[in-house]
């Protein structure tokens, strides 16, 4: 039984509480809906949170800390000598022993101590897992119990189950809230170690990037380029391409959908131009590669241009037409929200439909569309497959689109691919590209918001 099946058991226990609770209740009354303080729905209601609440939060709790208190006793057992090691060591050790557990491959011919400890891993793993069935299966029935025995007629149970919905979606929003506390605060502490070793000015303004520190203390290029000026400017230029793309072809297609075309074209049109968003981004890479990167290099050549075989153009415009539905369909949807009024006051105006359009409508929707062109901004910065197949990997200073460039997701997923030790330059230098991007994603939010607020004062 895993987690999974676990969780399945109990919400299947709580569907019986839910039946339980409301046969209780219409008993209670012989089956009249009108002696009963509450409908009885509620009363189902309260014996199916009584049972599931308690004993998922403990299992949440559970599988939190497991981990880590796994990794304690494991360490706990064994010898002194290798408890010594320094901290990258003894993570490389226990990785090596998680994967030998699991039956993965494991970084060099384990030793019979690595084979004791990793059946002492499974143990233990197996020991706290039978543990949390026992005691989440015992939380549930308990609380199935104990909320059905407090069902009856006067029982007020619409207040109950709300107060307690009450507090789940609090604590959904602490959790959201602490979530992205948790993700900033990770991005700046690993940030600040990485700043102790590279100076913020190199960082920010230098304009050389090569992240590849030495293994020996006398080997060349011992100690790295950290300029990242190269890597945004070409996170801006490929995400300036694709904006170039989507927006107004997205937006034209968003009008046309929704101020000219019938009602028929737009039932078959607009599920057609959406499919694009369901592609898998490698799907859209490969054609980056394979198709508009070639035909862009032919046609470069044919009229005397150099246009090299990954370019920021071919990434650009591919990821343009990915985000084409982004723009659409949300500017779409926020056009066909502008109240009808508007439109009929304009046209007795004596205005014509695209008059309308350019100078009630667009005005009226522009925080909306504000808002979905963010989005298709946010969904570009954050591309890395595409990027990574039709642009390259080469961090060139330029803005010339026809050359390779990267991007700092590309460079993110470069610097962490494998296994890596935490106390390099190179490695902390992914957390500082993060932090960084999040600070011009955080910017971009701001000045969207300010253009949001200013419309909507006008035209609500």
């Amino acid at each position: 039984m895993n987690s999974l099946i676990l969780i399945a058991v109990l919400l299947v226990l709580s569907a019986i509480g839910y039946q339980m609770g409301r046969k209780r209740a219409l008993a209670g009354t012989g089956g009249q809906i009108k002696g009963l303080h509450s409908l009885p729905s509620y009363y189902g209601s309260y014996v199916a949170l009584w049972c599931a609440l308690p004993a998922l939060l403990v299992i949440a709790f559970w599988l939190a800390l497991q981990s880590g208190i796994v990794d304690s006793l494991l360490i706990s057992g064994l010898p002194a000598s290798v408890q010594a090691l320094s901290e990258g060591q003894l993570n490389l050790l226990l990785s090596d022993i998680r994967n030998l557990a699991a039956g993965d491959i494991t970084s060099k011919t384990p030793d019979p101590m690595v084979q004791a400890a990793a059946e002492r891993y499974n143990d233990l793993r197996s020991t706290g897992f039978a543990a949390m069935v026992v005691v989440g299966l015992a939380l549930g029935i308990g609380g199935l119990t104990i909320g059905w025995r407090a069902i009856n007629p006067s029982f007020r149970a619409r207040p109950r189950v709300e107060k307690i919905v009450h507090w789940v979606l609090i604590l959904a929003s602490a959790i959201a809230v602490l979530t992205t506390i948790g993700i900033v605060l990770s991005l700046l502490f690993e940030s600040i170690r990485f700043f102790n070793r590279v100076p913020p000015a190199e960082f920010l303004f230098g304009l050389n990037w090569s992240p590849q520190t030495a293994l020996r203390a006398d080997q060349v290029g011992a100690t790295g380029a950290f300029g990242a000026i190269p890597i945004f400017a070409g996170t801006f230029l490929i995400t300036i391409i694709a904006m170039l793309v989507a927006v107004p072809i997205g937006l034209f297609s968003a009008i046309y959908m929704a101020e000219y075309a019938s009602p028929r074209f737009r039932a078959i049109v607009k599920p057609i131009l959406e499919i694009l968003a369901g592609i898998p981004t490698v799907v859209y890479g490969f054609f980056a590669a394979l198709t508009i990167a070639p035909l862009f290099r032919g046609f470069g050549e044919s009229v005397g241009l150099d246009v090299a075989s990954e370019s920021a153009l071919a990434a650009g415009v591919v990821m343009g037409l990915m985000i084409i539905p982004f723009v659409s369909s949300l500017s779409d949807d926020v056009i066909n929200a502008v109240p009808q009024s508007l439109r009929d006051g304009s046209f007795a105006m004596g205005a014509t439909h695209s008059e309308t359009i350019k100078q009630v409508i667009i005005p009226a929707a522009l925080p909306g569309i504000v808002g979905s062109v963010l989005l298709a901004t946010s969904r570009a910065i954050g591309e890395t497959m595409i990027v990574v197949m039709a642009a390259g990997l080469a961090a060139n200073l330029t803005a010339n689109p026809f050359e390779a460039v990267t991007t700092v997701t590309v460079q993110i997923v470069t610097l962490l691919v494998g296994d890596q030790e935490f106390d390099s330059s190179k490695t902390l230098a992914a957390f500082a590209l993060g932090l960084v991007l999040f600070v011009i994603t955080l910017c971009l939010n701001v000045v969207a918001l300010t253009v949001v607020r200013k419309y909507r004062e006008k035209y609500d």
